[in-house]
């Protein structure tokens, strides 16, 4: 077909798939991978280009990204009739533009760097914004967000959650942890950042004696270390655990032995972990923060501070509170794990697709 738009996926972040970015951008391409848009070419934007290819075949064509894209004079030059910047910060910019659709996940960077306009990193985030045709936001919180700090061009706008990553169940039977899990334990998983909040937790649970906390995810940064000081003063190195990295049989394994999953985040433009945690039908417990309860809904426990005898009361009210109905409870919560569905989701992007371009 002659006719067929092109659509330019700028998708390079799928390399780093332990990442928020990176699964959103795999788990999108999975769910389009699922529908049917014979009337566009989707073109994907990745380093490791053959490891796509052999997942998804002919379905989309491939572009291989390397860094110096990310510089002007190195923009890619080949037309598409629309470019769909997948995450807010990428740098990756097309050379001309016919229509340009904008996906924002967080505009965080205005509180944890500058809300100064006139900063570097505002001022990407302002020439992508400026250019958008139409935008999409992950949660309602993160387009409340967007509109506190910046000026949106009148431009159509939606909202499209996210997915569950969890889509199929991995055998974790011959699964061994790299940390004890003879007691009874609380887990959570992200990225070592601040905003993740792990100190909080990590304080509470010098109240706490019978449980031991596991905690998932990339732990060399500067953060990392800090939160491992954090464990070592507080005399806590028999109870609170890090795996670092865990692959997916690692993350279900945690996840369906845990008592409770604990996400304190003080800053989320979705929060896919809760998710996954509930699709297990474990009770969640919360920050109230930003996006979560729109994320958690009735279903999930909420922390309103994070001072630790505080914490500690509220996790074992609720504990016994999910114990009082565990069946129904269960059932709740994976109901609601449900109504998030990748391929929903992808075909909510398809059809903006069709709307900008038909």
């Amino acid at each position: 077909m002659s006719n067929q738009k092109s659509v330019f996926l700028e998708t390079h972040n799928i390399n780093n798939r332990a990442g928020g970015l990176g699964t959103f951008n795999y788990e999108l391409i999975k769910g389009l991978s699922e529908l049917n848009f014979d009337e566009m070419k989707l073109t994907l934007n990745a380093t490791d280009i053959q490891a796509l290819e052999n997942e998804f075949g002919k379905k989309f064509n491939y572009h291989k990204y390397t860094s110096l894209s990310r510089l002007k004079f190195f923009r890619t030059r080949k037309k598409y009739d629309l470019w769909h910047s997948v995450n807010q910060n990428t740098k990756v910019e097309p050379h001309k533009c016919q229509k340009y659709l904008l996906t924002i996940h967080d505009v965080n960077f205005t509180e944890e760097v500058s809300a100064d306009t006139n900063h570097k990193r505002n001022k990407l985030f302002l020439e992508k914004l400026n250019q958008a045709t139409a935008i999409t936001y992950i949660s309602e919180f993160s387009k409340k967000q967007t509109h506190q700090y910046f000026n949106v061009p009148n431009v159509p706008e939606y909202v499209i959650h996210n997915g569950n990553p969890i889509t199929k169940l991995v055998d974790t039977s011959s699964y061994i942890p790299n940390v004890p899990v003879d007691k009874p334990f609380f887990y959570t998983i992200g990225d070592f950042i601040e905003r993740k909040n792990y100190g909080s937790i990590i304080n509470m649970m010098k109240l706490i004696k019978d449980y031991n906390l596991i905690i998932s995810g990339n732990n060399d940064k500067k953060y990392g270390e800090e939160i491992k000081k954090l464990i070592v003063n507080n005399g806590l190195s028999n109870q609170v655990f890090l795996t670092g990295k865990v692959t997916d049989e690692g993350k279900q394994f945690f996840m369906k032995n845990c008592t409770a999953f604990l996400f304190p985040s003080i800053r989320e433009g979705f929060g896919l972990p809760p998710i996954e945690a509930m699709s297990f039908g474990k009770p969640v417990f919360l920050s109230d923060k930003t996006s979560l309860p729109e994320i958690g809904g009735n279903e999930a426990y909420y922390w309103t501070n994070f001072d630790p005898e505080y914490m500690k009361n509220g996790l074992f009210d609720g504990l016994n509170s999910f114990e009082n109905n565990r069946n129904e409870n269960e059932l709740l919560l994976k109901k609601r794990a449900a109504i998030f569905d990748w391929k929903i989701a992808a075909a909510e992007y398809l059809k903006i697709y069709k709307n900008i371009l038909f």
